[in-house]
């Protein structure tokens, strides 16, 4: 495990809980740099300004922020200082809730907490409580001087403190072109739980596989070695367009019991009853 975040508390009522925050993810992006092509010479980043075009030495830069189009109100440290959040290193738990009470849209970034020696018994009961009555603690925390909205919840044996976003961050959808929440037609509807029920499986995370940085990791070991790239599956077989929704989810409901071993025909054929029943009714109109 890395080094701790930070060692602080969780709190809660009266009750102070010894805890470290250590990372819970990991990312595994492949960074690259840009090279010149004819040398492969490191290119740099130069601060140039975008008025008198001279190189700017990294003294002469302050920050800015643009409150009308080429307007701006310069900050220096002392200004950020002042309003700089105090980083008290705790969790101060101001509420608990349902989880099911949040939209997964606000979480963000998971972190452990691990308990100090001192805080094992009350850790174990803070986890198990919220185990049992199904609540996260939404709680104010400070990380690297910016504070934080989080919920703490139980995962297996740790408590996750998981960043979220505040209710500003998040972008509402009513400017996008939805399709009104309304009843679908009987048939469809019936064959579409069929194919998610035949699709439905236990999910096991360690199945799932970044492919594409495999593939790329791969290629970029060959070339090193001076080898061949080796072949990669290729891209899939572009998808026919949507002509009738009813054809394509039995089509799918068919190559997905194929795949999965099969459900009997009595689905299939039930399946396809309220389509025939829907056709009719469409004919007598």
């Amino acid at each position: 495990m890395a080094h701790a975040i930070w060692s602080g508390s969780i709190n809660f009522g009266l009750v102070t809980i010894p805890v470290k925050l250590q990372t819970a993810i990991r990312t595994n992006d492949l960074r690259f740099n840009f090279l010149h092509k004819k040398d492969e010479g490191r290119i740099n980043n130069v601060r140039r300004c975008s008025l008198d075009g001279q190189d700017v030495p990294y003294d002469e830069i302050v920050r800015g922020y643009e409150y009308e189009k080429g307007k701006y109100v310069i900050l220096n440290d002392e200004d950020f200082a002042r309003v700089d959040v105090e980083a008290t290193q705790s969790v101060d738990i101001v509420q608990f809730v349902d989880l099911a009470e949040i939209n997964p849209i606000y979480f963000d970034k998971p972190y452990y907490l691990e308990p100090d020696k001192r805080g094992r018994h009350a850790y174990a009961l803070l986890r198990e409580a919220l185990r049992e009555t199904n609540k996260v603690g939404i709680a104010k925390v400070v990380i690297r001087s910016r504070e934080h909205l989080a919920a703490l919840k139980p995962n297996g044996d740790a408590l996750v403190l998981e960043l979220m976003h505040f209710a500003d961050e998040i972008v509402e959808p009513s400017s996008l072109d939805l399709p009104e929440q309304k009843e679908p037609p009987e048939g469809e509807m019936k064959v579409a739980k069929l194919l998610i029920e035949t699709m439905t499986a236990a999910f096991e995370a360690d199945k799932f596989r970044d492919t594409y940085r495999e593939e790329l990791l791969a290629m970029i070991e060959a070339r090193a070695a001076g080898k061949e790239a080796p072949k990669t599956k290729g891209k899939a077989a572009p998808r026919s367009n949507v002509v009738n929704l009813m054809d394509v989810l039995q089509k799918s409901l068919e190559e997905s019991r194929k795949q999965r071993g099969g459900r009997g025909e009595a689905d299939a054929e039930s399946a396809a009853k309220p389509k025939k029943a829907a056709r009719r009714k469409s004919s007598a109109a």
